[in-house]
């Protein structure tokens, strides 16, 4: 089965080229902040398109339904196929904040270094994207 987009493909990858210019502009931006400081002052939609557009993208390339991907407060997504659950939490659950998504997402950071400094919280033996990303 097919993930059904919501994110048009080019609105999405402008969010991300938009986060990841935002993000890699050096030390000290035309504001005085730093590349992680001026992503986080994007535009709320603009972010929230780029992680939605990423989950989208993560659902597309492992379908299924043994893992669950939250990324709060702008998306989740359920992926990687396996035994499907139907009530309650799920087994496999993987939470971040936005920041730290589309760093995974785009390369900037290793899944291992993610979960290894805390800002991943990973529960369940499927719970482990580290084959999947970087997506970009």
């Amino acid at each position: 089965m097919s993930v059904k987009r919501r994110i048009a493909p080019d609105d999405g990858r402008a969010a991300l080229a938009a986060w990841s210019r935002a993000r890699s502009d050096g030390p000290d931006g035309p504001d005085g902040r730093n590349g992680p400081a001026q992503a986080a002052a994007l535009p709320r939609t603009t972010r929230a398109t780029a992680v939605r557009y990423t989950l989208e993208e993560l659902a597309t390339r492992a379908p299924g339904n043994s893992v669950e991907v939250r990324v709060p407060p702008f998306g989740v997504c359920q992926c990687v196929a396996g035994p499907r659950h139907t009530r309650g939490t799920p087994p496999n659950v993987i939470e971040m904040d936005p920041a730290t998504w589309l760093e995974l997402a785009t390369g900037l950071v290793t899944w291992g270094a993610a979960v290894g400094s805390g800002k991943v919280s990973a529960s369940g033996s499927r719970a482990d994207l580290s084959d999947l990303l970087p997506l970009f």
